[in-house]
Order: C-alpha cells, then sequence, then structure tokens
C-alpha cells in the first residue's frame, strides 16, 4: 500500500510513438462511429418515408447535442485526474476520482431527466419547426433524455479508461455501445414499426447496456484496490477540485459552441445558399477534427501521467511526439479534401447552386483543420496537467478576437472574411495556447 502511494517524481517512464498510436487510434475511431451512427438513424426513419419525421429526429438530435455536450468534461476532466494518479502510483486515488465522476454524472442526468419535458419546450420554441416536425421532435428528445445518467457515466467511465491508457478497451465499449443501438433501432423502429420512437428507444437501451457492461468490468477491477471511506471518496477539497477543473473544461466548450453557431448565423445575413455551402463545408472540416481529437486524448494521458509523476522528459516528448503525429495526419487531412473536395460535396448535397458555392470556398475548409491542430492538441495538454485557468483565459481572449474579425471581415469580404475570422480564431487558440504552456512548465516541475 504505501508503494502505491509513492512520493511525486518517483515514477518516470518513457513515451514512445506506439504509446501514442496506441492510444490515438482507438479514440479517432471511437469518435468516428458518432457520425456514422447518425447516417444509421437517418437511413432507418427515412425508410418510412415521412419527411416530418427526418426534420424531427434531426433538430431532436441537434437539441440533445446542445444538451449534453457540455458534459464532455465528465471524460474529459476524469482522463486527465485519473491520469495523474496513474502517474504517480496512487491506484486508490484513480478510483476515487472516478466515483465523484460518477457522483456528479448520475446527479447530472437526473436532473435532465426531471428537466425533460422543459427541455423539449424550448427546443420547439427555438427550432420553430412546422408543427408535424415539432411533434416529432418532442417525442425524440423526451425518450432520448431518458438515457442522460446512462449516457454521461458513460462519459466518466471512458475518461477512467482512457486515464489509465486503456484506450481499446474504450473503444470495445463504444463500438459495443453502438451496435446495440443499431440492432434495437432497427428491431424496435423497422421491425415493430415504432419509427422515431423506436430509434430514440434504440439509444435508451444501448447507453444503459453499456453502462451496465462498463460497470461490471470497473467494479471487477475495483475489488482489487483497498477501500477507502466515503469521507476520503469525497473530500471536499477533492471535489472543490474537480469542480474547478470541470467548470473551466464547460466554459471551454460553451464558448466554442458559441462561436461556431455565430459563424453559422453570420453565414445565413449572406442567403440561404452561403448558408447550406458553409454547412456542407464545415461537416468536412469536422471529420477531419475527429481524427484530430484522438491525438488530443493521447496528450491528456500522457501529459496527465507526466504532470503525476513529476516527470519533465516524459512531459516533453509526450507534447512532442502527439504534436508532431498530429501536424502530419491534419496535413495530410487537408490534402486530401483540397484534392477530393469537389467530389465530397457532390455526395453531400446535389442542389447546384450550393455545390457551386461550396467548391469556390473549399480551400478555406480544407486547412482550416491543419490551423486548428495546434489548438485541439494543446486542449489535450492542458485538459491533462489539469490547467484549465489558462484554458480558459486564452477562450476567451480568444473568443474576443474571433467576434471581432467576424463582424469587421464579413462586411468587407463576406464570406470570405467568415472564414479568415475562423481562421484567425483557430490560429489564436493554439498559439495563445502553447505560450501559457511554456510558462506554467517553468513552475510545474521546478523543485
Amino acid at each position: 500500500m504505501e508503494q502505491e502511494a509513492q512520493p511525486l517524481g518517483s515514477r518516470p517512464f518513457r513515451v514512445t510513438n506506439r504509446q501514442v498510436l496506441a492510444i490515438a487510434i482507438p479514440m479517432a475511431l471511437a469518435y468516428l462511429t458518432t457520425p456514422l451512427l447518425r447516417l444509421v438513424d437517418t437511413a432507418i426513419v427515412g425508410r418510412f418515408g415521412d419527411v416530418a419525421l427526418l426534420g424531427g429526429l434531426a433538430t431532436g438530435a441537434v437539441v440533445y447535442d446542445v444538451v449534453l455536450t457540455p458534459f464532455n468534461f465528465l471524460r474529459s476532466g476524469t482522463t486527465g485526474l485519473v491520469a495523474q494518479a496513474f502517474g504517480r502510483g496512487d491506484t486508490p486515488e484513480e478510483k476515487a476520482v472516478f466515483w465523484r465522476a460518477l457522483l456528479m454524472a448520475a446527479i447530472s442526468g437526473l436532473v435532465m431527466v426531471l428537466l425533460s419535458p422543459l427541455i423539449a419546450v424550448i427546443g420547439e420554441w427555438f427550432m420553430h419547426a412546422d408543427q408535424p416536425v415539432a411533434a416529432a421532435m418532442d417525442i425524440y428528445i423526451r425518450i432520448r433524455l431518458i438515457s442522460a445518467p446512462a449516457a454521461l457515466i458513460n462519459y466518466a467511465l471512458l475518461g477512467y479508461f482512457l486515464g489509465r491508457g486503456n484506450a481499446a478497451l474504450g473503444l470495445f465499449l463504444e463500438l459495443f455501445m453502438n451496435g446495440m443501438n443499431i440492432a434495437f433501432s432497427i428491431v424496435l423502429g423497422i421491425s415493430l414499426g415504432w419509427g422515431i420512437a423506436g430509434v430514440a428507444w434504440g439509444t435508451v437501451c444501448s447507453e444503459a447496456i453499456a453502462m451496465i457492461a462498463g460497470m461490471t468490468i470497473l467494479v471487477g477491477r475495483f475489488r482489487e484496490i483497498p477501500k477507502m471511506s466515503c469521507q476520503h471518496t469525497f473530500n471536499r477539497i477533492a471535489m472543490r477540485r474537480m469542480l474547478h477543473l470541470n467548470g473551466d473544461i464547460l466554459f471551454r466548450s460553451l464558448a466554442l459552441t458559441g462561436a461556431y453557431v455565430l459563424f453559422t448565423r453570420q453565414g445565413a445575413q449572406l442567403g440561404a445558399s452561403t448558408l447550406a455551402a458553409n454547412a456542407v463545408l464545415m461537416h468536412v472540416f469536422f471529420a477531419g477534427a475527429y481524427f484530430l481529437d484522438g491525438f488530443a486524448s493521447a496528450a491528456e494521458q500522457l501529459v496527465g501521467r507526466a504532470v503525476g509523476a513529476r516527470c519533465q522528459p516524459a512531459f516533453s516528448r509526450a507534447v512532442r511526439l502527439t504534436a508532431a503525429w498530429a501536424f502530419a495526419l491534419s496535413g495530410f487531412t487537408s490534402i486530401v479534401v483540397f484534392s477530393f473536395g469537389e467530389r465530397f460535396i457532390g455526395a453531400m448535397t446535389k442542389a447546384g447552386d450550393v455545390r457551386a458555392e461550396a467548391v469556390s470556398y473549399l480551400p478555406w475548409a480544407a486547412f482550416a483543420t491543419l490551423s486548428g491542430v495546434l489548438a485541439s492538441q494543446m486542449n489535450g495538454v492542458f485538459i491533462g496537467a489539469a490547467w484549465s485557468r489558462e484554458m480558459r483565459n486564452t477562450m476567451l481572449i480568444s473568443c474576443a478576437v474571433f467576434i471581432a474579425a467576424l463582424f469587421s471581415f464579413g462586411q468587407m469580404f463576406g464570406n470570405d472574411g467568415l472564414w479568415a475570422a475562423l481562421h484567425i480564431f483557430l490560429l489564436l487558440r493554439g498559439i495563445s495556447l502553447l505560450s501559457a504552456m511554456r510558462r506554467r512548465v517553468r513552475t510545474a516541475f521546478a523543485g
């Protein structure tokens, strides 16, 4: 027991390319399953030939994402704190971090279930859809939110496994959950004829089963770890630290979402075809970003482990290797999108005017992944190191510059100005975080 609670700096380790890829590749694949699952849900509902059902599914999914996505801090915050405990060999603290995250996830999920009627009403008001679409959306949201506790607990489970470096297990659980989701949605939605309600219930069932599977694996592992009192596990200082870290990550997520919403809003002022073209191009950009998130996850685990172990060589190598792989992949992705972007656009829209406009702005979207790679990787570094204050402050500065650039450049250069402002936003986030990292490293490993 005493050996597992060694002092900081007693567990140096070496970071290798194999370690980086062992985390990044499974996590990138896990993240990519989400948009693929959306395509399956759309195909299932589309078999009924009812436009209102498709509209209800699309708008309901947007509302659900707006409500659930900010709680991603339950995954990333847990990853950083578990990785730090893992780095210093404090196995009981790894266990305690998970139980704290589980408590937050369960409470937050239950609150969402209770508020689901209100969330559905607000969502319908905000989307301002026709009555048939609003009715389908109402059904979807109310059912989907039943799974909120399980969904948030799954965030915490994934965060724990990733913090331990078990990305392959995290990928397995994601594939298992999404495979069950597809199976349940087909049976309930098509075979039983439940339509959009069947798709929603299919997701609820798969989230619950995945939670049970993950908890079964985890409880089995926890039996080998010495028990800790509830007073120690949920002590005020530790809970305050987790809340502070998660609050800053939440702020960062909300600000980032707000920036993309504002970009979309300003594009809408330039006409329907521009709005649609930008939506298509943003799908291209986000697809590339899913791959980069895998290397950000690798940075979270390896940097957190290095900070916990007080091993500066491991920290420096983790930053260098994850950055090198992320830049190489983003450069390759940008070239592929630039070269074959017209085909991608043609596959996503058949409207001639939208397709032509999207092609004209394709270079902006193709190289947005390259502009955003440093911000993505640095976010992983700061989450792993739990340097949340700097992450929050740099995001605030970047958003202020982005808003100023968006309105000024948009008026002067139209849609080109909007895309230029987005690139400035992405670059500034990365550069400001890199500068802040250099200052923090001087004190993080001192002494």
